[in-house]
């Protein structure tokens, strides 16, 4: 029998879901060496059957388990994405493509390709709606301007930033704000 040392998670995107995982592998006294986002790392391995009792345990809070490379592959793009744009405020210094390519120790043009594939949208669409989805997160919080958001997150400028979020919402940010509706969405929906 197979014992499985390392778990990849699906919709693993923010903090509270790695409480929640924490919580999980310890109500069934499973411990783990570190749990980071998409992934954790197992202190003692565990066999089939506590895997099936973790998945089932995973997938009732929104979780699910990935045992395929290519689709681990995409959870650690897409939780790098997640973790520039809303843990890191986009701190990138080099350009995205460069960024992943470190990352992951693959080539852009295959991560892209089979991004693209897998997904039905570019890694750019991807990144460009999780930033969208900070601006939003940014602009109900009302703590900061449109111009310091914008500096945030990298723009050029406020008006790229403007008609970015316009082609992404269909809503200029003044008549986004102005509707006060929560319009945002969960940053594992995107």
């Amino acid at each position: 029998m197979e014992k499985i040392d390392k778990l990849f998670i699906k919709n693993m995107v923010c903090h509270r879901c790695k409480i929640m995982v924490g919580r999980i592998l310890k109500m069934n006294n499973i411990e783990a060496t570190q749990i980071d986002l998409g992934e954790v790392e197992l202190k003692n391995p565990i066999n089939e059957e506590q895997l099936l009792v973790i998945k089932s345990e995973l997938e009732e809070v929104g979780f699910e388990l990935i045992d395929d490379k290519r689709s681990k592959l995409i959870e650690q793009i897409k939780t790098l994405i997640i973790q520039l744009v809303h843990q890191e405020n986009n701190e990138l210094k080099v350009n995205l493509s460069d960024y992943l390519s470190a990352e992951t120790k693959l080539d852009y043009k295959y991560i892209s390709n089979l991004f693209s594939e897998m997904e039905g949208q570019t890694i750019e669409k991807y990144f460009i709606q999780q930033k969208i989805e900070k601006v939003k997160e940014l602009m109900v919080y009302d703590e900061l301007s449109l111009s310091e958001i914008a500096y945030q997150l990298n723009y050029s400028s406020v008006a790229h930033l403007s008609a970015q979020f316009k082609k992404v919402t269909g809503f200029t940010p003044t008549i986004f704000k102005q509707l006060n509706r929560n319009l945002r969405k969960s940053i594992d929906k995107i």
